[in-house]
């Protein structure tokens, strides 16, 4: 694994299930996810509206990743989060709308996390990994580094965040929702008693198998 490192507290002791209190704080935090990352998808449409021109196919592929249901014909289907995230990035996706592979990798890592189906239905007593959830932190920090670094053949950077968007849309949200949703992942780490690092990603980092 290049360029980084995960670091495990190899002396907690990790709970099979989940206590009740603390599912109810983890299903807060999942549903919490949900509404931050429809949130972050809409605001990169609208500072990159040239991944999809249309407002309409747009909402369609938004609808898609977060309401189960709508538009399915739309989903990417049978690939995991870690290479529809490297999709989203890659050299290979020149064309293609990245805001919508990135939205399908974000959305499919948080269910593969917290071991969700595909109408994300959440147990009490579901089981949630410490690994997975170490996992999905490392993977949204690189998400959020890659979104500040990488660059087209021309120069320019892949994702356009904060700044004006389309009609006048003040676009400075982005880095508020990350911080939000890693910092929920770092509590629920912390909950089944483990810890987060600090990373060093480089360009030859890769994503992380969520679910193995």
């Amino acid at each position: 694994m290049a360029g980084c490192t995960v670091e495990y507290n190899k002396d907690a002791t990790v709970r099979d299930v989940i206590a009740p209190t603390d599912a109810t704080i983890i299903e807060y935090h999942v549903r919490s996810y949900q509404a931050d990352l429809q949130e972050f998808i809409t605001r990169l449409y609208a500072r990159n509206p040239k991944y999809e021109k249309d407002p309409l196919k747009r909402q369609q592929k938004i609808d898609a990743i977060f309401r189960s249901g709508f538009f399915a014909r739309h989903l990417i289907k049978g690939k995991p989060s870690a290479e529809l995230l490297s999709a989203a990035f890659s050299p290979a996706s020149e064309g293609e709308d990245r805001v919508y592979l990135l939205g399908q990798g974000l959305a499919k890592s948080i269910k593969e996390a917290y071991g969700l189906g595909e109408i994300d239905v959440f147990w009490t007593g579901l089981q949630v990994p410490l690994e997975r959830l170490q996992r999905l932190h490392f993977n949204l920090s690189q998400v959020n580094w890659r979104l500040k670094t990488y660059k087209d053949q021309a120069g320019n950077l892949l994702f356009l965040t904060n700044g004006m968007g389309e009609n006048g849309y003040i676009n400075m949200g982005y880095e508020v929702l990350m911080t939000r949703m890693l910092t929920r992942i770092e509590d629920d780490i912390s909950m089944r008693g483990g810890l987060t690092n600090k990373y060093m990603f480089r360009m030859s980092t890769i994503f992380l198998t969520i679910a193995l």
